[in-house]
Parts: structure tokens; sequence; C-alpha cells
């Protein structure tokens, strides 16, 4: 059955016949690991839940903090990082949000899991839907992959895997992303169980300290990826900070160097979010307004933030920012968030 979640039931857990078992979340990114926590709030992963992180990743250790101030759901545990995969032994589920990771592809074909919940992991996860969607076997690689033909054999074979999972019922994709009709319409067609929820867990809880500046823009990591030119985007920057105090919330992914730019530029401060944008931003007042290029943040803090009054632009990427490294299809993708905006911020 496919559907939306919204808000919390009676003792804030939604039950499913058949989830009741324990599971194991394997995360490789903050917004992967609050999403597996809704997944957990919304009853999709049974009672007890155990969120194991990839080692040595600051981001996700900041996460794992912000997380441990906050009142988790019963029965979630977060456990120590791990270098190694961690995987639920059994009939059980597993929760994962990169299925386009090797190490979790190949444990696929070793030891598929009872039930697998995918929960967010940026614009990958639209990828994902389009591959599973679509009229036959994809492989699962990412958008800009140019993969060998091992891999690709590789992608393949979990493509195989996950449709069967997707045909038995034992496949959900746990999403607060906005999904076409004609992909949902598609992705049902599967099997699978695809589920809106809207952040319920987060959106009940204490909000966090919040920045003074009007106006908030998220970094990017087009610039270090290589996909657009660096002079015109912190032109745009300045441009921006010239109207007025601006905070500066950065990306993970991008490069010290061009960091240290940003916050030479005047009126722009930079701020150390910890956690996820959604979690950093989710206390946003009206007044205050949300600057950011292509980003899967822009479509979660529209869900968290437009009960408040506070809008979230996204920022039309110029033709000639873009480098020969961002194909067209690649910029398509990248800028489908537009498509479900009132406007566009230049």
């Amino acid at each position: 059955m496919n559907g939306s979640i919204s808000g919390v039931e009676e003792n804030g857990r939604r039950r499913h016949a058949g989830e009741q078992r324990a599971a194991v979340a394997w995360v490789e990114s903050p917004l992967q690991m609050l999403c597996a926590v809704e997944a957990h709030h919304a009853g999709l992963v049974g009672d007890r839940l155990r969120v194991v992180s990839r080692a040595r990743l600051p981001a996700l250790a900041a996460t794992r903090r912000e997380l441990s101030r906050l009142a988790l759901p019963p029965g979630v545990t977060l456990d120590a990082p791990r270098r190694v995969m961690s995987r639920p032994r059994g009939p059980a589920t597993w929760v994962v949000g990169d299925a386009f990771s090797g190490r979790v592809q190949l444990s696929w074909l070793t030891s598929f899991p009872h039930r697998v919940v995918i929960v967010d992991d940026g614009l990958a996860t639209i990828r994902l839907l389009e591959l599973l969607g679509a009229p036959g076997p994809r492989p699962l690689l990412r958008a800009r992959a140019r993969p060998g033909p091992l891999r690709t054999a590789l992608g393949a074979a979990a493509s195989v895997r996950l449709r069967a999972a997707a045909r038995s019922g034992r496949l959900s994709i746990f999403t607060a992303l906005p999904v076409p009709d004609p992909l949902a319409e598609a992705v049902r067609k599967t099997g699978a169980r695809l589920i809106r929820h809207d952040f319920a867990w987060l959106r009940a809880q204490p909000p966090a300290p919040l920045p003074g500046e009007r106006t908030i823009v998220l970094g990017t990591s087009l610039v270090r990826n290589g996909l657009i030119h660096r002079d015109p985007y912190f032109a745009w920057l300045a441009d921006v900070g010239a109207g007025g105090p601006v905070a500066y919330f950065p990306h993970r992914r991008e490069d010290p160097a061009d960091l240290e730019r940003v916050k030479r530029q005047p009126g722009i401060t930079v701020y150390d979010g910890g956690g996820p944008a959604e979690m950093t931003l989710r206390g946003l007042s009206a007044g205050q307004r949300v600057l950011s290029l292509p980003s899967t943040a822009l479509a979660s803090l529209r869900v968290l933030l437009s009960s408040r009054g506070v809008p979230v632009d996204a920022v039309e990427v110029p033709e000639e920012w873009w480098t020969a490294k961002a194909d067209p299809a690649l910029r398509s993708h990248l800028q489908m968030v537009l498509r479900h905006d009132t406007g566009a911020a230049r």
C-alpha cells in the first residue's frame, strides 16, 4: 500500500502488520541518519532500531551528537560508528539510504534481508525511483557514474534483487521529497510501497538556536564537484551579501579553501551547522528566508518550514555557470527541485 504519513498517531508510532521485528539502519550521511529515526517514529521498522553510522565521517559524528541531545523515539539506539557495514541477522528489517553504495549492493547479493526500507539520500533517491520504475531492470548506478564492467554487473544484480523484493512486498521507500505522480505510479506498479513523510518526529522537537540574520544561504557541493564555475558563484554570494546580513551554512562537502573565501565575503557569517540543515534550521520564523542552489534540502526544508511562514527559495543556475562536466541530463536532474517551487530566487 502506498500513501503518506503525516503527524503522529496515539503513542507516536504507526503500526504495520509483520513489521515488529528489530531492525538495523546502516547510514552514510546526516540525512540518512535523520530519516532512519523518522522511519522508526512512523512505525515502519519495528519496535527496536539500531542506527549504525559509517566511521570516520565528521558530519555523521556531529549529527549523532545532535540527535543524542533530543528525545529519541522509544526503541532507537545510536550504536558506535563502524568501519565495516553492519547487517541484520535473520528475518529482520534493514534500513539503508544509499542504494548505489557498492558495499550495500554487495551485501544484497550475499545475504538479502527479510525487508528493506530505503530512506532519503538526497536527489539520488529520485534517481533510484526512476531506475526502479523503468520498464525493465536497469543497473543501480549513480547519475554521474562511469562504471566498468564489474561495477555495472554488480549494479545490475542489485537491481534484480531489489525488484524481486518489491514484487514480494518486502521493499518500502520512505521519502520527504516531491515525487511526480507518473513516477510514483511506476514505482507502485513494481510492488514497492512509496511512503511520503513530513518529518513528524523532528517537528515535535524543541527548535535549535537560530541565526539572527534574515537571509540564510545553504552552501553547495556543485563547486567542489566541478559542476559549476567558482567565480560566478562567489559573485552571486557577494550580491546577496550586499543586500543585508547573511547566515551561511556550509555543505558538508565544500572545499575548505572555498569556505575560507566565503568567510572573507562582506556581510556573510559562516555558521557551523553540525547536523543536517533540516535539524539546524527547523526553528526559523516568519521574516527569515532560505536561499539555495539545487539541493535536496530545498524540498525537505519546505516540508518543515512552510507552516512557519518561512520561504525556501531555489536559485536557478544560469547557463553560463555550468561546466563541461555537467551534461544536460545531470543539469535537468539537479534542477528538478525548481519545478516544485513557487518561483526561483535570482
